[in-house]
């Protein structure tokens, strides 16, 4: 989810033009023009069947993504899944009914359920070339659901699904290409942006930063050569330890100020303007205030971080 400037900048379109391999048979969509609710998509192929990962949001950009699927698979059946359920993310699927078999983890399709409606309204707010996109957007249930881990055998291709969530959301989950070390990791980590934290009392306060951090660990235990963000640039490994960091000594500041005695309000007046100067290239800054209140409610818990696996 990448929404707070969303008002103000370009319709958040999907450019099929950026299409390219990040290994033989894997393509990628990417966010290159760095346009809010604009994700990273994925295509992968195997000898028998071909997965796509995320659709974009609306019907409009689901049909670009579909319609390339196809050309790509042809003829091989097509399966879809989501990194999460936010909108840019997976508001399209519903384009993919019929088309291709959806799979989720069940976490992830019971949040879809139980919040999809109200982020379709709070989305639809965000301005008019947004609320072009979510026209006629519909929500339909995936064809299988898996719990914790699930191979996928695309024809001399194995993909993991691995759930991951909570942390960004309910439902995270990375695809994890084992053999070329690739991993899709939806918003669970950003390039160039703030870390996504939709910590929106009273209506959604799922995310939880002290688990965030754990999974971002789990990840990186994977050993994985090429991170595929939900916004940004792709890169390595790094990527996840800067957003490692980032959560870790947001909640270390956050803890110990509360810890003393130090009320809400003023901790984020204390810590939001100091967290934005350290990262004055990123995008996004509002997500700072946001973190450090879901730190604030949650407690930094150092135990459970620092024994993370």
């Amino acid at each position: 989810m990448s929404e707070q400037n969303a008002v103000s900048n370009p319709a958040p379109i999907i450019d099929m033009a950026g299409l390219h391999e990040i290994a033989n048979g894997v393509w990628i969509i990417p966010d290159q023009h760095r346009i809010p609710l604009v994700p990273n998509l994925g295509i992968i192929e195997g000898e028998r069947s071909v997965l796509v990962v995320d659709t974009g949001m609306g019907r409009e950009n689901a049909r670009k993504v579909l319609d390339k699927a196809r050309e790509i698979a042809k003829g091989r059946p097509l399966f879809l899944t989501l990194t999460h359920f936010h909108p840019e993310h997976g508001f399209g699927h519903q384009v993919f009914a019929g088309e291709a078999t959806i799979l989720y983890n069940r976490r992830q399709r019971d949040e879809l359920r139980a919040k999809g409606p109200g982020y379709l309204d709070m989305f639809r707010g965000f301005g008019e070339h947004v609320a072009k996109c979510l026209v006629d957007v519909q929500f339909v249930d995936p064809d299988l659901v898996y719990d914790g881990r699930l191979t996928m055998e695309l024809g001399g291709r194995a993909v993991e699904l691995i759930e991951m969530g909570p942390a960004h959301s309910m439902g995270d989950q990375v695809v994890w290409l084992p053999e070329e070390k690739v991993v899709f990791v939806g918003d669970l980590v950003e390039t160039g942006v703030f870390p996504i934290v939709p910590f929106f009392p009273p209506d959604d306060a799922d995310v939880n930063g002290n688990k965030w951090i754990r999974v971002l660990r789990r990840i990186a235990a994977l050993g994985p050569k090429t991170v595929v963000t939900g916004h940004g640039d792709i890169g390595g490994i790094e990527l996840i330890q800067i957003a490692e960091r980032y959560l870790a000594d947001m909640g270390r500041q956050v803890g110990a100020l509360k810890d003393s005695g130090v009320a809400e309000d003023d901790v984020v007046a204390r810590l939001e303007p100091v967290i934005r100067g350290r990262h004055p290239d990123w995008r996004e800054p509002n997500w700072v205030e946001s973190g450090i209140r879901c730190f604030y409610a949650t407690g930094y818990d150092a135990d459970a971080v620092e024994t993370a696996p």
